[in-house]
Formats: C-alpha cells, structure tokens, sequence
C-alpha cells in the first residue's frame, strides 16, 4: 500500500468494530458466564458427550473475546503511535499485519449458522467413469486431508469401500475442528477432473467426476426427530477398507435405509454391532435435521448417502489438467492456474470466497 494515512487507521478500527458488534460478543459473554458455571457442576462429566459440546462452545467463544480484546488494544496502539511517529512508512507493516488480522477475525461474521460449529461427516462417491473416478476420489480425499492439516483439523476414516482396481469407491471420514461445517458445508456437490487418464492406454483427454457430501454431525439429536421401526430397512454389511488398512472380518458392520427419502447411511466404526447400528441411527437423524433446518426438502436427493449422480450438468467445481491447467469455482468464478497447489489442499480462496456470498 502507499503510506500510511490516518483515513486508513479509521477506516480499519471502524471495521473492526462492526465485526465485533455483528457477533453480539456481550450477549455471548453472558452465555460464557453460565457455560463456566455448568462446567463447575459435580456431574458435569456425566454426560461426555454434552460436557465435550459445552467445552467446546466456551473455547470457541473465549478465543472470539480474546481475539477482538487483543486486535482492539493493537489498533488503538497503532493510532496513538502514528500521532507523534513522525516516519509514518515506518508504521506500515505493523498496519498491514494488524489489517490482515482484522480480516482473517471478520469471517466470523459469516459462520453463525446453527451449525457452523458443528463437526462433520465428509463423505466422497466416485462418479461415472470406473477405474478414472475411483483415482479421482481418492485425489479429493487427499487434498481434504491436506487441508485439514493446514487447518489443524483432526480426522479419521469412518467407512470406506475400494475401488475395484484402484483408488476408492466412496468413503466417509470424521473431521473435528473449529467452524468445520461452516467453512466447508459449500464443498458439497459434484466436482469434476479433467486430464490426460493414466490409465488410458490412447493418452486420450478424459472427464471424471466425483461427489462430496458434508454432513454435520449433531452431538445431541433433537427428541421431536422420531423415526419408525416400519421406516427403516436394517441390514448387516462386512466393513471395507481401502488397501493397507484394517478390515473388518465380521458382520458388524451396518447399513441403514430411511425408505420414505432414500437416505442410507453405515457405520463400522465400533466392534459391536449394536453400537454401529446406534451410531448409524444418530447419523441418519442428522440427516433429517439438516433438512428439516433448511426446509428444502426437494435437496434430498442431494443430501442422502447413495448421493446425487455425480456427472455432468451437476458440478459445482472444475479442475483442468490438460490441455490447460485451471481451476475454477462455477458458482464464485474463482479461478487458480495452479490445479497442483489446489489439490495440495490450499482452498482457503475457494472456501472463503464462497463463504461471502451465502
């Protein structure tokens, strides 16, 4: 930037205190008070799960308090300094550094959804196209993966069938972390490869596509969400994994159909059937409670396990290999030359270009 104005130290103290009051940080301070309060309870852990979502929310607001107290104090440092600093270039990247803070505080704005800070389940279904669409899947769970790491995010795979030469088939993986589903719920849809197929023998161009679904995951399931007995079709399934991890060599596994939407959702996670076949049910419940949150139900197709046809006309981002390499976002037009730094999982662009337009 040129040098540093006072327009400019104004302008950023007036943002941020337009973030701060947009996330009702002193109704949320109150709400801190009686989550600590609840946290001090004899009993409080006896209830793992709810005493985890309770830690969590006091975490998350915690770091919203201390982030705007600190960015606060940073800004208004600033200022008193540029009034007697005299070299006011000298001031500039201290002001970039405090801007870019600012900025990186303000997408806090656009996750206060009821889920936002939910952790999710991320599941990947190959497209058409075999053998090309199971390698494909496996690139996206890779860079998913990556981009968890760089968030610091953590994830385990839950459910997984290989493909039937390589790659894999569809898998669904944990992901814990901090706005999880609000930073990524937009990846959701179809996304399609084009390049040059390794297994092609021709070296023929060739279009693949494979659909990712986010889910969240609802730690405590709303009771008025009941489910029939005469809704459900049960059936126990053998566990897949892909090559050079562990399978399950019993039928502990479950599957479960909801026959009025065709949702089907698996659990293999635990040993014991009755405990998949609860976390199945937990799984599917929050299947509908998306829905019913957002009131689409004509999404169901979208949302339920065996997944949107993931083929042309339907996808929500494309990667170009050859004969040029692109990546583009057909619903932000955000755009990157660079397919390689993408797939390496460096989507905060993409993420949070889409994050501003919901």
């Amino acid at each position: 930037m040129n040098t540093l104005t006072k327009k400019d130290l104004e302008n950023t103290k007036r943002l941020l205190e337009s973030i701060i009051n947009s996330l009702k940080l002193t109704e949320k301070e109150q709400k801190l008070k009686e989550l600590e309060k609840d946290s001090l309870k004899t009993d409080f852990w006896s209830d793992n799960v709810q005493a985890q979502n309770t830690m969590k929310q006091i975490e998350s607001i915690r770091k919203e308090k201390d982030t705007s107290t600190t960015l606060t104090n940073d800004i208004d440092s600033l200022i008193e300094l540029y009034e007697i600093e005299e070299n006011k270039e000298q001031l500039t990247e201290e002001y970039n550094n405090i801007h870019s803070r600012i900025k990186d505080f303000e997408k806090l704005k656009f996750l206060s959804g009821k889920y936002d800070n939910n952790n999710i389940l991320l599941s990947i279904h190959a497209g058409q196209g075999g053998t090309e669409s199971n390698d494909w899947a496996s690139m996206l769970l890779r860079m998913y993966q990556m981009y968890c790491d760089k968030k610091g995010w953590k994830y385990e795979i839950e459910n997984a069938v290989s493909g039937t030469e390589t790659g894999i088939s569809s898998i669904t993986m944990r992901i814990t972390g901090e706005y999880v589903y609000g930073l990524l719920k937009e990846e959701h849809g179809t996304h399609r490869l084009v390049r040059i197929s390794p297994f092609n023998a021709q070296g023929l161009r060739q279009t693949t596509f494979a659909g990712v679904e986010i889910i969240p995951i609802l730690e405590k399931i709303d009771t008025d969400i009941e489910i029939p007995e005469n809704d459900i079709e049960f059936k126990a399934v053998r566990a897949s994994g892909p090559g050079g991890q562990k399978v399950n060599k019993t039928s502990s596994a479950v599957q479960i159909t909801h026959t009025p939407t065709g949702i089907t959702v698996h659990s293999s996670t635990q040993r014991n059937q009755l405990q998949n076949r609860e976390n199945a049910m937990n799984l599917l419940k929050s299947k509908l409670a998306k829905i019913l949150e957002e009131e689409r139900i004509e999404e169901i197709d979208q949302i339920k396990g065996n997944y949107k046809q993931a083929s042309w006309g339907n996808q929500i981002r494309n990667y170009v290999l050859h004969p040029y390499k692109l990546v583009k976002d057909l619903r932000t037009n955000i755009e990157s030359s660079n397919p390689q730094f993408i797939l390496d999982g460096n989507l905060d662009e993409f993420v949070e270009a889409q994050l501003r337009i919901q």
